[in-house]
Order: structure tokens, then sequence, then C-alpha cells
């Protein structure tokens, strides 16, 4: 999906006024009704079906905490079919309001920033629940898994609903990764997907909880692996574009150890460098066409890539440093492109210089658990967003490789450690 961009210079951008809060609006019958007609044909075109579990212990009227995992477009039209015809508000990210505020307002979005703390999101959530009386649909890994599992959950997940105090209901879409992977560069495959919609938490119950006991409960619901779905259900995805930039996800080399010699083509995952080459079969394994699979599983080449990060982490080798396009979300008009400049990351944290010298950003390890990154973003390329709740920078990285997925792998482990190193000091 694109956007809408403009060029300015980066003190242009910073003399602009931002946008002022404005609270959630009540989401209209007729906009939910919207929602649903919209939503129709792509669920029907993939036999879309759902089942409710527990759901009798929701009242009619009592407003609830849709969670939902994250993993294509299609989520969003999941909810607002099986939800339908309650009235929710929907967690959205601010760049979804560029260009279209008044349409986002009256679907009953709420605008916040990924992995930036914001404490007013909170009260907005509230606002939906005591003043709207409407429930909140939430997306709480934030963003799109990689490889096809949970992408990392917030530790103040469990905080947060002890504080809201209202039932939780968990959206489970199963089919949508295999349907549309991040990887895969919007290209949809012909995957019959489904939904469960499950009651997993009371007010009695999380009144009784600990914070922790929620967030087990909560981490336990997302436990998910979809190419692990995708072989014990025997889904066959025939497309031939099927392992097209599953480099991105796997952008180093499980038999050589080069990184950012990987291309994925067609439905094979090759290396430059060694020249071994891996076909992702019908059924979601990977298969080395000569010699010893390293990993059959996608996940599990993941992991060992984050193993092998968190030891370059660990012997003080890790480091990013990569010449970037810098765009720039001020307020909700528009992305502003404002000139190039470098992107380091150690674990310091975050470096982002340029524009002739006018931007020195910098954001500390410790400041997130979590990064912002996508691939092919707004169809212009692959994207590392940093920043704060005054702005985000997006750095489109400007020389061919696969820095995205590794990035937000140390990104995740250099919170762990700094996490760590604190309850050693405790």
């Amino acid at each position: 999906m694109k956007i809408k961009v403009k060029e300015k210079t980066y003190s242009e951008v910073m003399n602009l006024p931002q946008d002022k809060h404005i609270k959630p609006w009540k989401q209209l019958f007729i906009m939910r009704l919207l929602l649903k007609i919209v939503s129709l044909p792509d669920l029907l075109a993939t036999r879309f079906s759902y089942k409710k579990i527990g759901m009798e212990r929701l009242n009619k009227n009592e407003p609830c905490l849709y969670l939902m995992n994250h993993c294509s477009f299609l989520d969003l039209k999941i909810a607002s079919s099986i939800i339908f015809p309650r009235r929710f508000n929907i967690i959205c990210t601010q760049d979804g309001f560029v260009g279209k505020r008044l349409l986002m307002r009256l679907l009953g979005c709420v605008s916040t920033k990924k992995f930036v703390q914001d404490s007013r999101l909170v009260r907005d959530m509230i606002y939906c629940f005591k003043k709207l009386k409407s429930s909140v649909l939430m997306y709480p890994e934030a963003s799109y898994s990689f490889d096809g599992t949970t992408t990392v959950l917030p530790e103040s997940l469990g905080k947060c609903i002890k504080l809201l105090g209202v039932p939780v209901v968990m959206i489970t879409g199963k089919g949508t990764f295999s349907r549309d992977p991040l990887y895969n560069n919007l290209q949809l495959r012909k995957v019959k997907v489904s939904a469960d919609m499950e009651y997993i938490l009371s007010p009695e119950e999380i009144k009784e909880m600990s914070v922790g006991a929620i967030n087990k409960v909560i981490n336990e619901k997302f436990d998910l692996d979809y190419f692990r779905w995708q072989q014990e259900n025997n889904v066959k995805i025939t497309e031939k574009f099927r392992a097209d930039f599953l480099n991105r996800p796997l952008f180093k080399c499980a038999n050589c150890n080069t990184e950012g010699s990987m291309v994925g083509e067609g439905t094979t995952l090759s290396c430059k460098a060694c020249g071994k080459v891996y076909e992702l079969t019908e059924e979601g394994f990977l298969k080395a066409k000569s010699g010893e699979t390293e990993f059959s599983h996608v996940p599990d080449w993941y992991a060992w890539e984050r193993e092998c990060v968190r030891r370059e982490i660990e012997n003080g080798d890790y480091k990013l440093d990569v010449a970037v396009d810098i765009y720039i979300l001020r307020d909700t008009k528009c992305l502003y492109k404002v000139g190039s400049g470098n992107l380091k990351h150690s674990v310091d944290g975050f470096e982002l210089t340029g524009c002739d010298g006018e931007l020195n950003y910098g954001q500390s390890a410790a400041s997130s658990y979590g990064l912002y990154a996508d691939f092919y973003c707004y169809e212009i390329g692959d994207v590392i967003v940093i920043g704060d709740s005054k702005m985000l920078f997006y750095c489109f990285p400007k020389v061919q490789g696969d820095f995205v997925a590794k990035t937000r792998l140390a990104t995740e482990e250099i919170y762990k450690l700094f996490k760590s190193r604190q309850h050693e000091k405790v």
C-alpha cells in the first residue's frame, strides 16, 4: 500500500506543528457495516470460516479487549467480519492515518506509534471502554511476523490488561500468513483462511491474577508457528513465487555462514557465495537440492540467525552502518522525504545522522523492546523505523542488502541483554 509523500528540508519539517491529540470517536453502525462489506470479497476468496469458543461468557453489550495475532492485511477484515455488529475501536499506527484522517476517525481508529512508550494510548482505551461503551481491537505484536512465528510481545501488556479490567477475547487467524507472508512482496497465494474467537479472561479472573500470570496466559495464546500449521494441516502452496524474497528473513547462509548472499526466487532459496540451493516445497519445508538440509523449517533457520546475532552482540562484533534515505512522519498529512544520511546500530542503540548535518538523532538500546521494521514498505523498499513520541524516522537503506531482519533481531537481543544486566544489579 502506497502513502502520500512530500519532499521538504529537515528544518522545514521540524518547524511544522504536530497534530493535536483527538479523543477516540464512537464508531457508527454504518461504518461497521461498511467495514464488513468491504471485507467480504477477500473473505469469500479465501473461503473464510470461524468458530467461537466460550463466547457465551461475554454479555451482549459488554465491552471487551480483542487481541489478535498480526500476519497480514487480511487481519482487520477478519476481525471486522466476526466482531460485527458489536461496536469496536481499532488501535492503529499513526501512519495509517496519513491522507485519510477523517475516514480513520469515523472507522473508530485510535492513533499510536509502534514500539514507542505511549501512556496516552492507555487513557484513550479507557475512554473507549468507559465513555464510548465500545470494545477495543488491538494487535499487541505491533509488527507483522517475518518467519510465521510470534513477534515479541510487550512486557507491559499484562499491566495494561490489569488496569483496563475488561474481558479479554483472543482472535487467532489461521492461514493468513500462508496466504500473504510479509517477505513475499504482496503476492497472494490461494489458501483457505479461518479464525478462532476465544474468551480467555474475565474481569474477575484478571482481578485475582498477577501481571506475570496474565502475561503467561497471553503469551501461550500467541505461541504460534504458521509454517508448522501449514505442514500439520497439509496445506499445499503451489504458487511458483512462494520463495520470492525469502532471503529477507533468511539473510544468512546456513551452509557457509555468509550474510547478504541469499537469493529467494521462484520456489528456491540459494546462496551466491557457496552455490547451495534449497527448495521451499509446496508443504512449507526447506529441502537442499544436494547435500545436507541444515534447516528444513523456516522458523528454525530464523531462530539460528537470532543465536548468531546474539553471539555477535556478546562478543562485541555486532554493528550496523548503512547509508539511508530518510523520511519523517511528523503529522498525518503525509510522509516527508527530507534527504539522506547514515544509520548506525550497536549495543548502545541507534544513531541517525544526515540531512546536510542538520539531523543528529540518538536512541538508546533501553528505549524499546522491539523494532518497527518492514519489507517493501509503502512499495518504496525495506525499512527500519526509529523515533519517539514527537516523530518517527523511516530509514530506507540505499545499498542492496538484507539489513531489516538482522536489525530487528539485534534490537530484541540487545534489549534482553540490557534487562538481564538490570536484574543482575538488583
